[in-house]
């Protein structure tokens, strides 16, 4: 019988990429929604998915982060995780900001964020100063520390949801419809936050419907469209691009 390989932790092609996915195939049992999707996200970019609703990009997250293992390659600093489990990938440094906020009702905006910083290594002994920065960046969560994530509004709910990722002290945070539910100022808001955490070096991979606002912000950006990546560049260059105005601008 033939030894059994080993298995490999390492990967040459990603080229200084932070986050490298190559040729990623995956769905549900039967229905197969991502098809050879390729993307890198660099150090310290924010990098933008866009596409219609069931193009394929929570589909997409869900690949990178192990909830639904994926056919392909990811890689995380040159090292595979395809395959790995939700959690050793959430301590190597990738923290995920799910559709739909996924909060507990009957927890506490504290409880929440001491949650966020529970499971990850040396997380947890710097909560305290983590949460202090968190309060700074989003002012509304010192006020409501205290109540429940379930009276809270949905723009304050979405911070929450954020920065409980924050409190994790990723490397990588994968942020999924943030703007979904919220009223225009707020989403405003909330996209400046986002700039003001990547200017202070953590790089984000966001998926957004706001298909302007979201390339305005985004350093590169990736369309998908049923399942297979169709367009990439600059945000400037998609932004202009004819079949962008045509698909997603109204223009």
């Amino acid at each position: 019988m033939a030894d059994k390989q080993p298995e490999r932790t390492s990967w040459n092609g990603t080229d200084g990429a932070l986050l490298h996915l190559g040729g990623i195939h995956a769905g549900y049992g039967r229905i197969q929604v991502l098809w050879d999707v390729r993307l890198r996200v660099n150090p310290g970019e924010i990098v933008c998915l866009v596409g219609a609703n069931g193009a394929g990009k929570t589909t997409l997250l869900r690949a990178i982060t192990g909830v639904l293992p994926p056919r392909g390659e990811v890689a995380f600093e040159g090292r595979l995780i395809t395959g790995r489990p939700t959690a050793a990938i959430a301590r190597m440094g990738i923290a995920h900001v799910p559709e739909g906020r996924q909060l507990f009702p009957a927890m506490s905006v504290r409880d929440h964020l001491e949650l966020g910083a529970a499971f990850v290594p040396g997380a947890w002994e710097r909560r305290e100063k983590t949460t202090e920065e968190i309060f700074t960046l989003f002012p509304r969560l010192r006020e409501r520390q205290h109540q429940l994530a379930g009276t809270m509004s949905g723009g304050e709910q979405q911070m929450l949801a954020v920065a409980r990722a924050l409190m994790a002290r990723p490397k990588l945070l994968l942020v999924d419809e943030p703007s979904l539910g919220l009223a225009p100022v707020l989403v405003q808001t909330l996209f400046r936050t986002l700039q003001e955490i990547n200017r202070h070096g953590l790089t984000v991979l966001l998926v957004e419907q706001n298909v302007r606002q979201t390339l305005q912000m985004a350093h590169r950006g990736y369309v998908i469209e049923n399942g297979r990546i169709v367009l990439e560049g600059t945000g400037s260059e998609l932004l202009a691009n004819e079949q962008v105005k045509a698909a997603y601008l109204g223009l």
